[in-house]
């Protein structure tokens, strides 16, 4: 059956506030999200349950269907691919890819795809540190922290951002804060959660515990 971009970009809202986990999503989270009015996403999710993408309940909400699930799975792949090519290949910055990834995610070329994976040598997470599902939709569990709730004189090494925002992804190049780096967290304010940072060339950051929440790690 034939989808549209919508169809794909609906399915995808869908998967994100559901956490991919088989719960249902109120039309008005789904507005919010999409930025637009309850009553077209009400059209829209009954046309989506009429092509079988998911299961609706005016009074529950929406669910994703075993198809539905399958094509927001491949959606996110394509993005998180296509993320990962304009970085590894074209050398685009980590807060510059996501924009140009929401307009190449709806090539419908599975082909295409698989090139890109088998190019990049079957990369398993994307710039931003996502996890990038497989051909079979399945996406390997990273086991992270939140920084936010690590405790003192911990090691970690930054391994996801939660926050995709160009000027999030920029505040936290200018802090030195990219995947991968190594930090140990020297201090945290009782006050309000403010943590100081030793990074491994012994630099002091200092990020408010907002902008730790938004940040991902491996425990070293």
């Amino acid at each position: 059956m034939q989808r549209s971009l919508a169809d794909e970009n609906y399915l995808k809202a869908v998967y994100h506030l559901s956490g991919g986990e088989p719960v249902s999503v109120t039309t008005g989270l789904l507005a919010e999200y999409l930025n637009v009015t309850a009553a077209s996403v009400t059209d829209k999710m009954k046309r989506l349950k009429e092509k079988g993408y998911l299961e609706y309940q005016k009074s529950r909400g929406v669910m994703l269907s075993k198809e539905g699930r399958k094509i927001a799975l491949s959606v996110i792949r394509k993005h998180r691919l296509w993320e990962q090519f304009l970085v590894q290949v074209l050398g685009f910055k980590w807060n510059e890819v996501h924009e140009i990834a929401e307009q190449l995610e709806h090539i419908d070329s599975d082909e295409l795809v698989d090139r890109i994976d088998k190019f990049l040598d079957h990369p398993t997470v994307d710039p931003h540190g996502d996890p990038i599902p497989d051909e079979k939709g399945k996406m390997e569990d990273l086991h992270l922290k939140n920084l936010g709730e690590i405790g003192v004189g911990v090691l970690v090494s930054i391994a996801a951002v939660a926050n995709h925002d160009p000027e999030f992804l920029k505040f936290l190049d200018k802090k030195g804060l990219t995947l991968h780096r190594k930090l140990t967290i020297k201090s945290r304010e009782t006050y309000d959660g403010t943590l100081t940072l030793l990074t491994s060339d012994k630099k002091e950051v200092i990020l408010s515990e907002q902008v730790a929440r938004q940040i991902w790690v491996h425990i070293s």
